[in-house]
């Protein structure tokens, strides 16, 4: 079988697989982004989502868009996908996190075989909210 762009297998010997970085100011929009590329994107995760460095995340941003960091970010995860890098970037075109989100697939040669081989690497990211109790004002 011919590998090529026209069909969903790489170079790596397998179908091809893509990766979500999920950028924001705030780890429940992070929370909320994961949530919302399942239910309303429709993609399919085939690893639980792992938590990165920030830094590293504004870093892969600049070099993934080969532009300048406009805003630095508070929180970050990182999630292999199932559906192929296409799709994942027609679909996430269609909905509207609450995040800065970019789907990085082989095409991106350096960074995805870096992300791919460090993957197990990086820890879970937490996804449960926590419901502090909200104070009270006194009366």
């Amino acid at each position: 079988m011919a590998i090529g762009r026209n069909n969903s297998y790489n170079r790596f010997g397998g179908k091809m697989k893509s990766f979500a970085l999920i950028r924001a100011d705030d780890p429940d929009k992070v929370k909320i982004a994961l949530h919302d590329l399942e239910t309303y994107g429709h993609m399919q995760f085939s690893e639980n989502p792992k938590n990165i460095a920030t830094k590293y995340a504004d870093q892969i941003l600049t070099s993934v868009m080969s532009t300048t960091l406009k805003t630095e970010c508070c929180a970050a995860s990182l999630v292999r996908l199932e559906t192929p890098p296409g799709a994942a970037i027609s679909n996430l075109k269609k909905i509207h996190p609450p995040a800065h989100i970019i789907i990085i697939s082989p095409r991106h040669d350096n960074i995805y075989e870096e992300l791919a081989s460090n993957y197990d690497n990086f820890p879970d990211f937490d996804r449960k909210f926590t419901n502090a109790p909200k104070e009270r004002k006194a009366e």
